[in-house]
């Protein structure tokens, strides 16, 4: 499986996210943010944690405007699989490819720390490592992941089934204690914890590497899957 990780000005999470993914078995491209095109033959675009252009406007709202992220949309609109972690998530949100909007913790604190999460759906190649109700452990850092969207799109993420992850014991407020949530073709992913940062034993857990794991194997071309 092939993937592309972005990196934007003040991304710091893009190297554990390359690390991440190649030690799940992917092959890992970087792609600096003013390219306008993704390389050929990508299964994955990723977009790390940090903080995009300094957080300037809004969380990733500059980020979102980047060349590069014109090809991601086209990507997803053929149905490439993109996934987004913590900034990542909010670049997503401000380039509209998933709904509703990350704002401030309800603390009104940096969170930095694991956080036990509920996977809510295994239908999806991001969460098909995993069985629906399954808790997981994954570390959280930041300021600006509360998610919130309107009672609709509330509902309709509800409806279709397309909250990934809970949290157990909510860090920031977020709306109906939602961590992570699917586009409507389900090949879109945004969520706040970082896998990227559960990946060996000495991180203190690998829940991470299961995600991570069981997504490069859902994205593996046929012929190398068997």
């Amino acid at each position: 499986m092939k993937a592309a990780v972005l990196v934007f000005p003040g991304s710091n999470c893009d190297r554990d996210l390359a690390v991440g993914l190649t030690r799940a078995g992917a092959e890992v491209t970087m792609v600096w943010h003013k390219e306008t095109a993704l390389p050929a033959g990508i299964d994955l675009v990723a977009i790390p944690g940090g903080f995009s252009f300094g957080d300037y406007l809004r969380c990733g709202a500059i980020a979102a405007r980047a060349p590069v992220m014109r090809d991601v949309a086209a990507f997803a609109g053929r149905g490439g699989h993109v996934l987004g972690v913590c900034n990542g998530f909010q670049v997503l949100i401000e380039a509209g490819l998933l709904p509703g909007a990350l704002m401030r913790n309800a603390g009104l604190k940096f969170v930095c720390r694991p956080v036990g999460l509920e996977v809510t759906t295994a239908d999806s190649a991001f969460t098909g490592g995993h069985a629906r109700g399954q808790r997981i452990t994954l570390p959280v850092a930041h300021h600006d992941g509360n998610y919130v969207a309107d009672p609709r799109t509330l509902a309709e993420l509800e409806a279709t089934d397309r909250v990934a992850f809970r949290y157990l014991d909510n860090p920031n407020g977020a709306a109906g204690n939602i961590a992570g949530i699917l586009s409507a073709n389900r090949r879109v992913l945004g969520m706040m914890p970082h896998p990227e940062r559960a990946v060996d034993p000495a991180h203190g857990g690998t829940d991470g590497l299961a995600l991570l794991g069981g997504l490069v194997q859902a994205t593996q071309p046929a012929a190398e899957r068997a």
